[in-house]
């Protein structure tokens, strides 16, 4: 897919909309469910890069909740504490352990329930079951990861009466070296920031 329409920019009335490659290539991303939208895709695409960057640095998989293109929380898959399953509403879930990006899921979700409300999933690890049936139990506009098992893709497209936003991004993908962004119709461009996270 080279474009992707969108309903409309950022407010109802901002048209036409849509994302594509500057360079004519095809998009690094799959639509496997739901029309995601440009704040969407502004969510997806900086949420995608934040986990995929941890998941570099930490060698760990990791979920982040975004929201109006800012991370609410972020966390890594480590298992969580009896006392914590409970203040992230998940103790009820058996074998939470055995899944470190389910762990990952409940540890960003339950940081901040009030701003995570509605928000933009991103995993590092093709989604699977347990984190699915998390993220269905929670109000989430969408997800992006680089793949999903498929039954947890089932899962999740049974959310918001089946128009639930699933993304599916290349992770062997890589930006180009330089950045481009217009505001106001004024072009601003960087280098993209490539330091390394040192732990």
């Amino acid at each position: 897919m080279k474009e992707f329409e969108l309903k409309y920019g950022c407010n109802p009335n901002q048209k036409p909309a849509k994302i594509f490659m500057a360079d004519g290539n095809e998009l690094p991303i799959k639509i496997l469910n739901g029309k995601p939208g440009y704040i969407n895709f502004l969510d997806a695409f900086n949420s995608w890069q934040l986990v995929k960057e941890l998941k570099e640095a930490l060698g760990l998989p990791a979920v982040t909740s975004f929201k109006h293109v800012s991370p609410t929380s972020a966390a890594v898959g480590i298992p969580l504490p009896e006392k914590l399953k409970k203040a992230c509403f998940v103790d009820d879930i058996e074998n939470l352990d055995d899944s470190p990006l389910a762990c990952a899921y409940a540890r960003a979700r339950g940081t901040d329930r009030m701003c995570s409300f509605g928000d933009w999933v991103a995993l590092s690890d093709v989604c699977d079951v347990p984190t699915a049936l998390l993220i269905k139990r929670e109000v989430s506009d969408g997800i992006i990861a680089p793949g999903y098992e498929p039954e947890a893709l089932e899962i999740l497209k049974s959310k918001r009466n089946g128009n639930y936003n699933i993304v599916e991004i290349d992770p062997n993908y890589v930006p180009a070296p330089v950045e481009h962004k217009q505001v106001y119709g004024i072009t601003f461009e960087q280098g993209r920031n490539l330091s390394l996270i040192h732990i």
